[in-house]
């Protein structure tokens, strides 16, 4: 199995930890220090060596941070996790924080009015984050100081940095060699007059040198640090033994990490940052040299998310492969009576559908499986301890994803087990709506995320309802499940853009009782001219990509309109022959009642 359904961490241990990190925390003379849920690369996907958050609180989410002063410690989350962290700290001793609605600057000023110093690791915090938070305590009276980690001072058994060999990924499936990208991006820094970039994303690395890695569990990145120079040269900062696939290549000079901080006090020229992906540590190195710092969007983001043609048909192709796997597991889950199965027994039947296509590298994220209340539980990761029987009555919200060499899924379905009520069935018929507003819209060209999603949202608001998550992530090819910097969410200002794949997920989510999610993945084409359209006018619109039968059982037909109930029928319709001929007769079957016209 891809995923082990271990408990990973528990709330025991927090107020030990915490005891020893404030002793620490005395020692440095510090009255706080902040502990993201981050890496030196400022990747979403971290390896169990920088799991730091989740040692010390229990928390297991894949954002947030902790604040730990000298009375009290702030556990700062989003939407997606409220009711998750309740379960997983200590609430004796690790206080939840709605985040970002109450800032880290906020919250500081109330719990030190006097003010004080608050340590942080520079290595773990992004250069625009420190300006962000140092220009929200101006005039408060609180510093904060880049020191050494002190959760590694006291983290005995910390696992070792991941040292894996990388592999290359063939043009076949790139769409692009290598050299065309390093100058591609290298023409950029030219333009701006600029003599150099800094790459510390992995998945930047990664797409821009045409390789893959294993550093970190269900995405196939390599930690590593590059500079970029204008002449499209590389300086590579990586264990030369986890790039040896690449082969000798004199425009890539590869070093040792040991020696990163040392190129960039030596680099003389302008050289681009990122504020919101390098380190605070990368700019002090910078800044002891004489290096012209100027800030920017990292050469590498942009022609990563506007995937190529041959990226996107890939991406088609898994999705294709992957609905046979999805649709597999619903017909067998179908099959079994209430009350027989668990929720781990749905995540493990999946993964074994999946590996029969003979095409899975690995899932692209921990199967979310919650039946009831727990799903409800908007990132639940089931264990053995927590799993769920599937009752009659219940809604299954199943969202999961695998990685194939032609590309990255993502799904999610809510599935009823036994006849649904009907008010989960009105609940589900909103989110479906949303989902469908968005993926039939037209909008202008140069809209951003922010711009559109509430489309998606209308149905609920209407109800007096909502949810707290965006409505859609960018998604890489091959890469990580999640990628920016596109994204459909009202904080998102990137420009939307032919080749950018994205989730479309509306939800809706009941505390204690139900959680409902529809997702599908959709990438941005530019739109056709309709009769009497604007010809001048550029528009896009999206592509679906993912062709999995959405439960009839849970739609109420008399809440949609025709619009919707043309776009359903026509969904279904493309699923069917998209799919058949690839499944088992059962699954085949399955499929026919699955895709009949509402």
């Amino acid at each position: 199995m891809f995923q082990s359904f271990d408990t990973t961490s528990t709330p025991e241990h927090g107020a030990a930890r915490l005891a020893n990190l404030r002793a620490q925390m005395q020692d440095a003379q510090l009255d706080g220090f902040i502990i993201p849920r981050a890496d030196a690369h400022q990747g979403e996907y971290v390896a169990p060596r920088d799991e730091r958050l989740q040692w010390l609180t229990g928390f297991t989410g894949s954002a947030g941070f902790c604040c730990a002063l000298r009375e009290t410690a702030g556990v700062f989350i989003d939407g997606r996790y409220r009711t998750q962290v309740k379960s997983q700290v200590d609430l004796a001793h690790y206080s939840p924080v709605p985040w970002p609605e109450i800032s880290l600057a906020d919250w500081l000023k109330e719990q030190m009015p006097n003010g004080g110093t608050v340590g942080f690791d520079p290595w773990l915090m992004t250069q625009g984050q420190l300006n962000m938070h140092e220009d929200a305590l101006a005039d408060s009276g609180i510093v904060l100081r880049p020191c050494d980690n002190l959760v590694d001072s006291i983290w005995a058994d910390q696992p070792a940095p991941p040292m894996t060999p990388a592999f290359t990924y063939p043009i076949e499936y790139s769409g692009k060699s290598s050299v065309d990208k390093r100058n591609e991006c290298a023409a950029d820094l030219q333009e701006q007059g600029e003599q150099a970039a800094l790459i510390t994303l992995p998945d930047s690395l990664c797409w821009l040198l045409n390789i893959r890695g294993n550093d970190v569990s269900k995405t196939p990145l390599m930690h590593g640090f590059a500079i970029l120079h204008s002449d499209a040269r590389v300086q590579l900062f990586v264990e030369p033994f986890k790039v040896a696939s690449l082969g000798p290549d004199p425009s890539i000079d590869i070093a040792p990490p040991s020696e990163f901080k040392a190129a960039l006090s030596q680099f003389a020229g302008k050289v681009r940052c990122d504020k919101t992906s390098v380190p605070v540590a990368v700019i002090n190195a910078l800044a002891k040299g004489d290096a012209e710092i100027t800030y920017g969007n990292e050469p590498c983001v942009l022609p990563k998310a506007r995937k190529n043609p041959v990226e996107i048909e890939g991406t088609r192709n898994a999705h294709i492969t992957d609905a046979t796997a999805v649709c597999e597991l619903l017909c067998w889950l179908d099959q079994q009576p209430a009350n027989s199965i668990s929720e781990i027994d749905v995540v493990s039947q999946l993964e074994h559908c999946r590996r029969a296509t003979n095409a899975l590298q690995d899932i692209s994220f921990d199967t979310i499986s919650g039946a009831g209340p727990n799903g409800a539980i908007m990132h639940y990761r089931v264990t053995h301890e927590t799993a769920r029987t599937l009752r009659d009555g219940d809604l299954l919200v199943l969202d999961s994803g695998g990685q194939y060499l032609n590309g990255t899924t993502d799904i999610t379905r809510t599935i009823a087990i036994g006849p649904p009520g009907n008010e989960e069935r009105t609940a589900f018929t909103r989110v479906l709506q949303g989902m469908i507003a968005i993926s039939r819209l037209r909008w202008p060209k140069g809209l951003a995320g922010r711009d559109i999603e509430a489309v998606g949202r209308v149905p609920l608001w209407l109800a007096g309802q909502d949810f707290d998550h965006g409505i859609g992530h960018g998604v890489g090819h091959f890469l990580g499940v999640h990628e920016g910097p596109q994204r459909l969410s009202r904080v998102s200002q990137v420009p939307l853009d032919p080749g950018m794949i994205l989730s479309n997920e509306p939800g809706y989510y009941r505390e204690g009782a139900f959680g409902i999610r529809i997702e599908n993945l959709v990438v941005v084409c530019k739109a056709g001219v309709p009769k009497g359209g604007d010809v001048h006018r550029v528009m896009y619109d999206f592509e679906t990509l993912t062709y999995v039968p959405i439960d009839r059982r849970l739609i109420r037909t008399d809440l949609l309109n025709a619009a919707e109930l043309k776009w359903m029928d026509s969904y279904h319709a493309a699923c069917k022959a998209k799919l058949t001929g690839k499944l088992s007769d059962a699954a085949q079957d399955w499929l026919e009642e699955a895709t009949k016209p509402l």
